[in-house]
């Protein structure tokens, strides 16, 4: 069911109203995004994506627009509100999920399934169903996964890398159709402007990342945090030489991986492999 407006029309789900907030306000004060760049020293982009909704930036920008605007502690306070409406996430991923939400750049290396923001519906079916969920709960959290995919599209989305491991693209799915929507949605993926995908052969063998799931988010301040993730839990790096040493390993598997143009071709064939579902 959508989400109720209050009888003023905004919404009361916390990360859209804290845009429409936002928009309200600029266009009140009959500024232009370009307008309001050049007076508090960001970029007009990134007061977009705020407007969309597809980044909740950071505490600086949020304080220095209740200054602008006169409103102290108004939008911070939308802002906290938005940052905490991760109840539809498991309490041990939120803190993951908070900088993805603000995240102008993120770098993954998928060692034993693809992320969820390239995961089809039934791809997150069946991998949370193989962990345990079911029923209510299962149904909450594939939709909570879909409603992130959003974030890899539009112009100001941001740029997104994943090496996917072989092994990660020969484990389908049981229903070989589903399995082809999942690696036709990969290619489809592929071609946008912000997604990079590459595949790290098995034949590398052992490597300085091997059954680590590694992602790396970078804010509109430049501070990069690491998300390690062992299939059972999770741990976020925040301090500067954990994430320089989780770089240092990220980029040695790089050097061994296809290139995106290489790894396309490589997801290609899987797909002609795929049988396809007899003619009725």
């Amino acid at each position: 069911m959508p989400q109720r407006n209050a009888v003023t029309g905004r919404s009361q789900e916390p990360r859209k109203r804290f845009a429409q907030e936002l928009r309200r306000l600029r266009e009140e004060k009959g500024e232009t995004l370009q307008q309001l760049a050049e007076q508090l020293g960001w970029d007009a982009s990134t007061f977009g994506k705020l407007e969309s909704g597809r980044n909740l930036g950071s505490p600086e920008i949020v304080e220095a627009l209740d200054q602008h605007y006169g409103t102290t502690p108004m939008l911070m306070a939308l802002w906290e509100l938005a940052i905490r409406d991760m109840r539809q996430f498991k309490a041990e991923f939120r803190p993951y999920m908070v900088w993805e939400a603000k995240a102008v750049r993120m770098w993954h290396y998928a060692a034993e399934n693809l992320h969820g923001l390239l995961q089809t519906p039934a791809y997150a079916r069946e991998f949370l169903a193989a962990g345990g969920m079911k029923g209510e709960e299962l149904a909450t959290q594939v939709d909570a996964r879909m409603s992130r995919r959003d974030l890899l599209f539009g112009g100001d989305a941001p740029a997104f890398r994943s090496i996917i491991s072989e092994f990660v693209l020969r484990t389908p799915l049981k229903d070989p159709a589903e399995w082809r929507e999942q690696l036709q949605d990969l290619l489809d993926a592929s071609e946008l402007d912000n997604v990079t995908l590459q595949v790290l052969p098995a034949s590398v063998g052992l490597h300085a990342l091997t059954n680590t799931d590694t992602m790396f988010l970078q804010d509109d301040t430049n501070q990069t945090v690491a998300w390690v993730e062992t299939g059972y839990d999770g741990e976020l790096f925040e301090e500067t030489e954990d994430v320089r040493r989780l770089q240092l390993r990220y980029d040695r598997v790089r050097d061994l991986a296809l290139s995106p143009d290489e790894s396309r071709e490589f997801i290609r064939r899987l797909l002609e492999e795929v049988p396809c579902e007899p003619s009725t």
